[in-house]
């Protein structure tokens, strides 16, 4: 299976956050969707769908370790991972697998032409790969 008939599946919904918003506005928005990681983009409009970043629960958590709760006051640009892991929507999703068990990551940016067109998470691969177990039962 590609990642593209992922995102087929999946939807073409991606959650960003800018650089400048605050820790705090990326948990509140992490909570309101159910997400564990936020694509982050450049605020710069001629760049396209630019993804800088991630952001994650786990920079939180950094950031409340470090910093107390001064750490949620500080900017997305500062807490964030800033080398992407990503692949592209014509990869097989063993590849991307690989890539997160490598990396020790749970989010993958989906880039085409250095564009953003979705995110796989360790959630997707999960729901795939129980599609995949359960049509195999059937087929016992």
């Amino acid at each position: 299976m590609k990642v593209a008939d992922i995102l087929t599946e999946k939807g073409s919904r991606i959650v960003t956050i800018r650089l400048n918003e605050t820790a705090e506005v990326a948990a509140r928005l992490l909570t309101r969707e159910n997400i564990g990681a936020l694509a982050v983009k450049d605020v710069v409009r001629t760049e396209g769908n630019t993804c800088v970043g991630i952001f994650s629960e786990r920079d939180i958590v950094r950031a409340l370790t470090e910093h107390g709760s001064a750490g949620l006051k500080l900017s997305v640009e500062k807490l964030m991972t800033r080398e992407l892991v990503w692949c592209s929507p014509d990869e097989e999703l063993d590849a991307v697998i690989a890539k997160m068990d490598t990396h020790g990551i749970r989010h993958v940016p989906v880039l085409e032409n250095h564009s953003l067109i979705g995110m796989i998470s360790v959630r997707d691969v999960i729901r795939v790969l129980r599609k995949q177990n359960s049509s195999g039962d059937a087929a016992a």
